[in-house]
């Protein structure tokens, strides 16, 4: 090849060289330039922000602090129970036998709960003995048997059955003395079952 040749071939490379870079520079622009301007938007956006005056925060109002409430009514009688009527032979009767609370008596678990609270779910026998199984007002279960004492009037158990349990309270009579007062705890035959169920 002669130096006229290869000066041609050159000028052609060089031609063909720079169309390329122009080429490649067209395609790359559009893309730098759509990149700098995608946030344009969001820069508009948090410079009008900044443009605002700032607010204040509105103080939490003052609330008053929990106070614990003490129930100190459950020695007395339950509105939903019927008052005790006294009679004239009842007082007589009350001057003759001289019904008191025991005396020395340690107050038993179930003598904190007012008896219509207290529900019977069943009954254990085992060796000639019976107890009751008695449900408080938390959902526990408590076995009692004759003699144990239960609600807040000195309720002692007299009998204990497949369907009831019999107890004997002993109750104000309104005049400084006091009464007997038979009362019973039903079986609750649905709340049995839940209990059957749940062992």
């Amino acid at each position: 090849m002669n130096s006229r040749g290869f000066c041609n071939f050159q000028l052609r490379a060089s031609a063909s060289l720079i169309i390329h870079l122009i080429i490649i520079a067209l395609l790359f622009l559009p893309g730098g330039c759509s990149r700098s301007d995608q946030y344009a938007g969001i820069r508009a956006f948090m410079e009008e922000v900044r443009r605002k005056p700032e607010s204040s925060m509105a103080t939490m109002p003052e609330y008053d602090s929990y106070r614990a409430f003490t129930y100190s009514a459950a020695d007395r009688r339950s509105p939903f129970e019927p008052p005790v009527v006294v009679s004239k032979s009842d007082v007589k009767q009350k001057k003759t036998t001289g019904v008191k609370p025991p005396a020395n008596h340690v107050r038993q678990e179930l003598e904190q709960f007012n008896l219509a609270s207290l529900s019977m779910v069943g009954t254990i026998q085992q060796n000639n003995a019976t107890w009751a199984l008695i449900k408080d007002v938390f959902g526990n279960i408590h076995r009692v048997e004759v003699g144990d004492y239960l609600g807040t009037q000195w309720g002692r158990v007299e009998n204990i059955n497949d369907t009831q349990i019999d107890i004997m309270e002993i109750v104000s009579d309104g005049a400084l003395g006091y009464l007997r007062r038979p009362r019973t705890i039903e079986l609750n035959e649905f709340q049995s079952s839940e209990v059957s169920h749940g062992n």
